[in-house]
């Protein structure tokens, strides 16, 4: 973390709220899991409705909730949705059907889906822009480090305290993060363009979200970035979701495999959020288009080997798995630092909200059609095919690059008193 990160007080306030909740999600995630798949033996289509239950509502949502965050304050809404999803939390320890727990995760879906952009917003009204890089590679180096803890911590809790338990101190870790946000400052001052909109009356609740949606097409870098975001995820989750499957073609596969695969592709992201932290000034569609392609690679190997059936599987899978997740991280942080370079304060709801939903829609669609990939073609081929789509997807990436970068309209300017008007 720079210097100048270190001393602004709020941002690591901030920070250290976005920390405890993250590593909350997944302690109640694993708890879940265990309870209804394990406990309550759950058939399959209803443990895919389990993720499905809290997604939806992020994936439909999305540019309602941004638009949301932008209208009302930003730490009133992040400190409410908090407080609610731990009340909803709390609430799953009295569930005793499937569809209770349904419920309960698309009402924590609706609030998360709130929650994001209004922090997305809230991180651009506390850092300056010469340093909003390398504050939102820090914000991915603990949704990583979440990633790589959580679920390791989670299965400790539940085998040693009880699911009920586990959801007792996940709903602990929402509230102790409403504290966290409390210590934040609200916004002092509002946009001029929003003051003007104010007197003339405001435009409509639908006027707001076709703004959001407009600024993202004046901008080649966000309107392409987002595409190549959504689609390069999209791909990634046709074999991501069934490199389990594809695990179970090695002669020597260990049933620790899966976990050393995603601890590597964790520490992937991780080491990619920290060498990014350390840089300001790259060049963010040079680093997405070559993450893409380093996915690609990585899938592409660990399908090749597998088909060979390559012995000492627990050095090479998880290596692989480093490259992918790492790669990965050279998609989206990037994307994700340069969005809100270019993004106005007043407006990083609605961007956020849209490109919240863009991916959680290819998280959802992605695996389900990497199902029926691999169910039609078979697990290795459907690897292959993902591995030549991203490669495919790489080269014409490059192509358009320079029509990209010459075109892109600047509008990474915020309009007086918006920057910065929050006191450090």
């Amino acid at each position: 973390m720079s210097s100048s990160l270190r001393k602004n007080k709020h941002f690591v306030t901030l920070m250290t709220a976005q920390a405890i909740s993250s590593l909350g999600d997944w302690l109640s995630i694993v708890a879940i899991i265990t309870l209804v798949g394990l406990k309550w033996e759950a058939t399959p289509m209803q443990m895919s409705f389990i993720i499905l239950s809290l997604a939806l509502p992020m994936a439909l949502l999305g540019p309602i909730s941004g638009t949301i965050a932008d209208r009302m304050e930003r730490k009133t809404l992040m400190i409410f949705s908090d407080v609610v999803r731990g009340v909803l939390i709390l609430l799953l320890t009295l569930a005793t059907k499937v569809w209770m727990v349904y419920g309960c995760l698309f009402l924590i879906g609706i609030f998360s889906s709130v929650f994001v952009p209004a922090k997305n917003g809230k991180l651009k009204e506390l850092v300056q822009d010469e340093h909003i890089k390398g504050a939102i590679s820090l914000s991915s180096t603990i949704d990583s480090s979440t990633k790589i803890i959580g679920p390791l911590v989670s299965g400790i809790l539940v085998s040693t305290m009880g699911t009920y338990n586990v959801f007792y101190i996940d709903s602990a870790t929402f509230f102790l993060s409403a504290l966290f946000i409390l210590l934040l400052p609200k916004a002092l001052n509002e946009t001029e363009a929003v003051e003007g909109m104010e007197k003339k009356g405001g435009p409509s609740f639908k006027e707001e979200i076709k703004v959001g949606m407009g600024f993202i097409k004046e901008s080649r870098f966000l309107l392409y970035g987002l595409f190549l975001l959504g689609v390069s995820l999209l791909i990634l989750q046709l074999s991501d979701s069934q490199i389990i499957v594809l695990l179970r073609e090695l002669t020597d596969v260990s049933p620790d495999l899966f976990g050393y695969t995603v601890t590597g592709a964790g520490v992937g992201m991780l080491v990619t959020g920290i060498f990014l932290s350390k840089k300001t000034d790259y060049n963010a569609f040079f680093y997405m288009c070559f993450g893409v392609l380093g996915i690609g690679i990585g899938f592409g190997t660990m399908a090749i080997l597998t088909y060979y059936d390559l012995s000492l599987s627990l050095l090479w899978v998880p290596a692989l798995g480093f490259l992918a997740g790492g790669s990965a991280g050279f998609v989206f942080i990037p994307f994700q630092a340069a969005a809100q370079v270019k993004t106005p304060v007043h407006m990083t709801g609605r961007v956020f909200g849209v490109v919240n939903s863009t991916t959680t829609t290819a998280t959802i669609i992605g695996p389900l059609a990497g199902g029926g990939l691999a169910t039609i073609i078979g697990i290795i081929p459907s690897f292959i095919v993902t591995s030549s789509l991203l490669i495919v997807l790489f080269i014409v990436s490059v192509s358009v690059r320079n029509k990209v970068e010459e075109g892109e309209k600047d509008v990474t300017e915020s309009q007086s008193g918006t920057q910065g008007a929050t006191p450090l």
